[in-house]
């Protein structure tokens, strides 16, 4: 198997795995009705950089879609999912001094450092979040509150997310 296929293969079942995780973990922690884990945005911030933004926004589409089939919430993972791939390749530009900062394939701890990649999994959370958020309740009186959980729940996926980046990767700093 070539290294293209290896990576296609590996994105598809992480799609999938992501998912399940979601629904069927992490969906069922509510810390005090503040923190609520959306893990699976991982799988937007793991493709590679050389994923043309047809197939992320396509990929992330079905990603989104996918969760709400089981969480009963009619399109807000997906929309908030599609902003988040969307938004992905201006700001890997932008926190990128050019394309020799890009090692590797995938955006990773081992291979951008831990500054670079805290920006930019910190950046593109905080938006999912804040979109699927305030999707999800749709007004303005209740903005401190749903700040507050968009900034508690993004720590939490945040820390998942690096200890999936510390302990799961093999041979990752």
């Amino acid at each position: 198997m070539d290294v293209s296929s290896k990576t296609v293969v590996q994105n598809i079942l992480r799609f999938f795995l992501l998912i399940l995780f979601q629904v069927l973990v992490l969906n069922h922690i509510n810390l005090g009705g503040f923190i609520n884990p959306y893990y699976y945005v991982l799988f937007i911030l793991l493709l590679p950089f050389n994923t043309p933004r047809w197939l992320l926004l396509v990929s992330s589409l079905l990603l989104g879609t996918g969760v709400d089939l089981f969480t009963n919430t009619p399109g807000l993972n997906a929309a908030a999912c599609i902003l988040t791939a969307f938004i992905r390749p201006f700001l890997i530009t932008l926190i990128s001094s050019g394309p020799e900062s890009l090692i590797g394939d995938t955006p990773s701890l081992k291979n951008q450092g831990i500054k670079w990649f805290l920006y930019y999994s910190i950046a593109l959370v905080l938006v999912h979040h804040f979109a699927l958020f305030f999707l999800e309740v749709f007004r303005l009186d209740e903005f401190f509150r749903t700040l507050l959980r968009v900034i508690l729940s993004s720590l939490f996926t945040l820390l998942l997310i690096l200890i999936t980046e510390y302990l799961v990767f093999p041979g990752r700093k």
